[in-house]
Formats: structure tokens, C-alpha cells, sequence
């Protein structure tokens, strides 16, 4: 695949900052994307790599841009089966299953659900240079439900910021044990790394961490375990999870903040990403995306229904 080439020309009365230019003339990449393609010296001013992507240009001045392949990174598309809930030109909405890991990483070098992606779609846009699906948001492996990837740079960018500005509506479904201090609430503590052990998240002193911010609701009482609907405001890892720590009810199955040994009959942590709302590229109301509680979590509610647990 060869290199992009888009030749520009400046027309303005006042000079004007080049990156600020350049996301007039390529909306589909990010103010940073362009920073980094005129750092690199794929930018030429006048036919002489740009200084700096501050740097002013005036009426009359050419801008040619050199936009490069994406990197291979060697991921391998895999023929896997996906639950896709919505697709058009711009993203598809995927339900993801428990047990599956979105990015491979060290241990998951296979299986995961980008290698699903590009299984299904091979000719998805590279996304900041990489040819990969754009992530803009993550699942733990063990957290099932709904997860939304752009399919270009343009939509990527759409959806990053929606993310980003906190727009974007995320339900969850989780059941815990024993029940949270009020029926709904809201819960307000800083996550950060766990100083004793550096692969867990912990919730922090304030000024230590990144504000984590989720909303609750009782959506069922049972006598030794509650169903919530959880709503973060922010993204944080594990968010949910530490927050239901946090309370005092930690999340069902989840033997890193919870109990080592589940108090029911389960493999996973019970935790669903349930809804998604979300405005798509184009347009200017947002959509709402459900996935039902795959039937492994049904069956433990059907259980303690029927225990009267």
C-alpha cells in the first residue's frame, strides 16, 4: 500500500496555526494524529518540512501531506463468532461473551475479540496508524455485554470524544452480595493502582488516583444478594468492580474483590454491560443498544428466585 498524498492551499486574510488548518482539510483524523504526521516530517510548507505544528502559515502558502500506510501489528484475523447487535458503514455494536479478552496482550496472544473483528471485517480502517479495529472503550474479560468499535478514523474520533466528554449512557447489570448501605446512591472514590499488588486496581486516597464516579439503583432484593443497575460517569479500570467493594457488596463471582470462593453456582464475575446509548456519526439523536443477561446469569437469578435466596 502506498503512501496518501493531499496538496492543500492556505486562503485566509490572517495566518493561522497548521494543525489548526490541517483539521479543516482531514476531519477524519485527530488535532494529535496531525501533530504527529508533521513531527514525523511528513508535512511540507511551501515544499520544506514543517517546523513544528504551531507554526503559522499565511495566504497563499501550500500544505502537502504524506500520509503513510498503516503499521502492520501483527495481529492475525481469526474466524470466531461474533454477536453483533448493529452495524453500519461508520462502527458496529458487538455483545461480547464472558471469558473472551478485548486486546491481545501478554498471555492472550489469540482469541480475542479484535481477532474476531478483523476475522469478520479484514478491510476496517486503520486507526492511529495501526491496522486494528478503533477501540474507544474496553470489557474486563470476564464482564459480558455490549462494546462499540469504529470502523475509520472519523468515527473513531466521533465516538473517542463522546466517551471522553462523558456523553455516553453505560448500564450495567451486576449482583452482589448482601446489599449496598441505601436502595440507590452515588459513590465517589479515586481509583489507582494497588501499591501491594501492582496488577490490581484499588480505590485511593483523593489526589492519589483518577476520579471514578458510578451511579446505583436496587433493581431486586433477594435475602443474601442484591441485583443493581450500576451507571459510571467516568471509565476507569475495573470501576464498577471496586466501587461495589467499596459499598460493601462486592460483585458475585469476582474472586479479585470479592469473595475467594462465590457464594453461588458460577464461573464468571456477574457483571453485564446491559445498555448503551450513544450518539452514531451523522446524527444528532442518540440510539440506545440492549443486550438481554446471557442465560448462564439468567439461571442464577431463576435460582435464588426459587431458593427464595
Amino acid at each position: 500500500m502506498s503512501d496518501r498524498i493531499e496538496i492543500f492551499h492556505y486562503k485566509g486574510q490572517k495566518a493561522e496555526r497548521l494543525d489548526k488548518f490541517l483539521v479543516t482539510c482531514l476531519p477524519e483524523f485527530s488535532r494529535a494524529r496531525l501533530q504527529g504526521l508533521v513531527a514525523d516530517g511528513f508535512v511540507l510548507v511551501n515544499g520544506v518540512p514543517a517546523k513544528k505544528s504551531g507554526q503559522m502559515i499565511e495566504d497563499g502558502f501550500g500544505v502537502e501531506v504524506r500520509v503513510p500506510p498503516p503499521v502492520p501489528s501483527g495481529l492475525v484475523a481469526e474466524d470466531i463468532p461474533l454477536d453483533i447487535i448493529f452495524e453500519n458503514d461508520d462502527l458496529i455494536v458487538v455483545n461480547k461473551p464472558a471469558g473472551m479478552v478485548v486486546h491481545p496482550a501478554a498471555g492472550h496472544a489469540s482469541g480475542t475479540l479484535v481477532n474476531a473483528v478483523l476475522g469478520y471485517d479484514p478491510d476496517m480502517e486503520g486507526i492511529g496508524g495501526e491496522e486494528r479495529p478503533g477501540l474507544v472503550h474496553r470489557l474486563d474479560k470476564e464482564t459480558s455485554g455490549l462494546i462499540v468499535l469504529a470502523k475509520n478514523e472519523q468515527a473513531h474520533n466521533w465516538l473517542q470524544a463522546q466517551f471522553r466528554l462523558r456523553e455516553v449512557e453505560k448500564t450495567y447489570l451486576a449482583l452482589v452480595d448482601g446489599k449496598p448501605p441505601t436502595p440507590a446512591g452515588r459513590v465517589e472514590a479515586p481509583i489507582g493502582r494497588d501499591p501491594s499488588h501492582r496488577k490490581k486496581m484499588a480505590i485511593v486516597h483523593p489526589g492519589k488516583g483518577r476520579e471514578a464516579v458510578s451511579e446505583y439503583k436496587t433493581v431486586e432484593s433477594f435475602s443474601a444478594h442484591t441485583l443493581l443497575e450500576f451507571h459510571p460517569h467516568t471509565g476507569r479500570t475495573h470501576q464498577i468492580r471496586l466501587h461495589c467493594q467499596f459499598l460493601g457488596c462486592p460483585i458475585v463471582g469476582d474472586t479479585v474483590y470479592g469473595r475467594r470462593n462465590p457464594s453461588v453456582d458460577i464461573s464468571r464475575h456477574f457483571l453485564h454491560a446491559f445498555r448503551l446509548k450513544i450518539i452514531l456519526p451523522g446524527e444528532t439523536k442518540p440510539r440506545t443498544f440492549e443486550a438481554e443477561l446471557p442465560d448462564e446469569l439468567k439461571q442464577v437469578l431463576e435460582e435464588l428466585k426459587q431458593h427464595g435466596a
